[in-house]
């Protein structure tokens, strides 16, 4: 009669551990989904604040039509990218376009002047750093996600709840890890506001 309490127990016990895993599993991944909607919320939001960029320095440096073919084919990049993987290319060919862009903005005094430039120069900046932390914890909860369901014996509950590794959001260029910072006076009267109406990006989901 006792062996039969104890086998009782130990099964309830490992039903306690299965249900304990199973949720832990549940509550990381909602974390990185909410996680990875807060880096889609500033991703859009740069996406919505580039055409106004474009513009404003269009009317300062027209001819310098590379480098703002540049940040328009970035910014379509960011609109067409799905996977996290794609997310990841895309912030980091923007990050470099604008970098760019900054850099001929030292160029022209009146551009560097305009308080819509510096306005929109701000709060791209801004931008960029929520985008970081949010990438740095998404990335954490991720690394801990996918610990979890590789190890024995989480990796049972994790393979009968279908539970899959998700991709970490890394910026492979090493010169788009640092924000754009750039200071300039407050002067002068903003221009016209854009008439560029593409649609923002759809807000990739990393896999279920």
């Amino acid at each position: 009669m006792g062996a039969i309490w104890v086998m009782v127990v130990l099964i309830g016990l490992v039903v306690l551990w299965a249900i304990y895993t199973y949720n832990r599993l549940v509550v990381l991944r909602t974390r990185i989904d909410n996680a990875w909607s807060q880096i889609d919320v500033q991703m859009r939001r740069r996406f919505d604040l580039i055409p106004n960029l474009v513009e404003t320095v269009k009317g300062y440096a027209g001819h310098e039509r590379e480098t703002l073919e540049n940040v328009t084919r970035a910014r379509a990049a960011m609109g067409e990218a799905k996977t996290v993987q794609e997310q990841a290319q895309a912030q980091n060919m923007i990050t470099s376009a604008l970098k760019t862009l900054f850099a001929v903005a030292e160029q022209y005094p009146n551009l560097k002047a305009n308080e819509n430039f510096m306005m929109l120069q701000e709060e791209l900046a801004g931008t960029e750093n929520k985008i970081a932390y949010a990438r740095q914890f998404y990335n954490d909860t991720v690394q801990v996600y996918n610990a979890m369901i590789q190890m024995f014996p989480q990796s049972i509950i994790a393979g009968m709840g279908s539970f899959r590794a998700r991709e970490f959001f890394e910026i492979v260029e090493p010169a788009a890890r640092a924000p754009v910072r750039v200071t300039f006076e407050r002067k002068g009267a903003p221009p016209q506001p854009p008439s560029d109406q593409s649609t923002p990006p759809g807000g990739a989901q990393p896999g279920a």
